[in-house]
């Protein structure tokens, strides 16, 4: 939760500003909170506090939303005719994607269940996929064709296609800012580019096996890799330096994660542990332990206090970032579980496992408030949208469902 100010500068140029509310809570004492952000940001006079009052509720509103309510299924969607990818929503949650061996990817509404567009031009499977979020104007598809495409999300008009990796591409994101994008690929490099003139900014060498998880800090000036030689690297995106190679774990990374201070960042392992990193020192601070499997995918919460390891023993585990202590297992699942991750109000956890389900689950008890079934294959892919009232789950049966 934060809010952003839009303000005038002399020359009539406008600028923003970011003001974060991490700690914000619906217990919390409103006219406290806006007595410290006026006397902190000079930018918000007295007279603006009612003004800010009313959006504070209205976070408070948000964060309170969707605790009871159980989810329903909305729409199956027979997506394409050979298996699905990957799936991802927008920022409003309104418009999601898909990407498939079809060597597509198609662009859905979500309320209808249309499809809006068919982004079709990849020789080969269309394996990562991204939205420009928040903005949503634009996708990212990379290929195991060895390209990434950048496309008009409201056209489907191909604006470039990125080339010069030797393999596939198998993981993709934009910055934050929307302005540069960073592939990773099989043949042991990422790359950064820039979107508005489609050249390659920086090839980031070093790693000496697969890369396949990469993530961007919030400000968008480090960006981290996990590679199949077990290492994660920190890298400084605007020279294309290595800033830290983090090593310490046995086997494989399988994911990896900045918190939202980008203070620290995760990595999960084919060893079974997760790592807790500084990125100011690159040293570890914590080994988390306790699956008795592969990890596949580890995530934090919004604000960066808690993380969630999931792993091929069915298994997910809720661990306290600081401490390092294992709040709660989460166990039902009868396969392996390969995505999680949190509600954006950090009160809920969606998993996606091999057993054909995918389980909601709360935060603070552990306990399982929702079994999603109807799919009849594994579930690879799982996301809330921001309001975190909608969630889409993708399936090797083809179909992605809406609930």
């Amino acid at each position: 939760p934060g809010i952003i100010l839009e303000y005038q500068l002399r020359d009539q140029s406008t600028e923003m500003k970011e003001i974060d509310l991490l700690q914000l809570t619906p217990e919390v004492d409103v006219d406290v909170i806006v007595n410290q952000i006026v006397f902190e940001e000079p930018l918000i006079t007295e007279s603006r506090k009612p003004y800010l009052r009313r959006l504070i509720y209205k976070l408070i509103e948000k964060l309170e939303n969707n605790e009871s309510s159980d989810y329903f299924l909305f729409k199956i969607l027979r997506a394409h005719i050979l298996p699905l990818t990957n799936c991802a929503f927008n920022k409003s949650g309104d418009r999601f994607i898909t990407g498939s061996y079809d060597r597509t990817c198609k662009v859905w509404n979500t309320i209808q269940g249309d499809e809006l567009l068919t982004l079709e031009g990849h020789r080969n499977v269309v394996y990562a996929i991204a939205f420009n979020n928040p903005y949503g104007d634009k996708i990212i598809t990379g290929s195991f064709d060895k390209t990434c495409k950048l496309w008009n999300s409201e056209t489907g008009q191909l604006y470039h296609t990125y080339r010069g990796h030797a393999t596939e591409i198998v993981c993709l994101q934009f910055n934050p800012q929307g302005t540069v994008i960073a592939t990773g690929s099989m043949d042991n490099t990422a790359r950064l580019w820039d979107v508005e003139s489609g050249e390659c900014l920086h090839t980031l060498l070093g790693h000496t096996a697969e890369i396949v998880s990469l993530d961007f800090d919030t400000q968008g000036q480090r960006m981290i890799t996990g590679s199949f030689d077990n290492t994660v690297k920190v890298w400084d995106v605007r020279n294309g330096r290595c800033i830290h190679t983090l090593s310490g774990h046995q086997g494989e990374i399988s994911s990896c994660q900045f918190n939202y201070s980008s203070d620290l960042c995760i990595s999960g392992s084919i060893d079974r542990s997760c790592k807790v990193w500084d990125l100011q020192s690159g040293s570890c601070i914590h080994t988390l332990r306790g699956h008795n499997d592969e990890i596949l995918d580890v995530s934090f919460n919004t604000t960066g206090s808690k993380l969630v390891t999931a792993s091929a023993d069915g298994n997910a585990r809720v661990y306290n970032t600081m401490t390092g202590a294992c709040l709660n297992v989460l166990a039902g699942h009868e396969g392996e579980i390969s995505k999680t991750t949190f509600n954006p109000q950090g009160s809920r956890i969606l998993s996606a496992s091999a057993d054909k389900t995918a389980r909601l689950w709360d935060v603070e008890s552990g306990e399982c408030l929702q079994v999603f079934e109807g799919h009849t294959d594994e579930i690879f892919s799982c996301a809330f949208n921001y309001e975190g009232d909608t969630i889409i789950t993708g399936s090797k049966d083809n179909t992605c469902r809406i609930w």
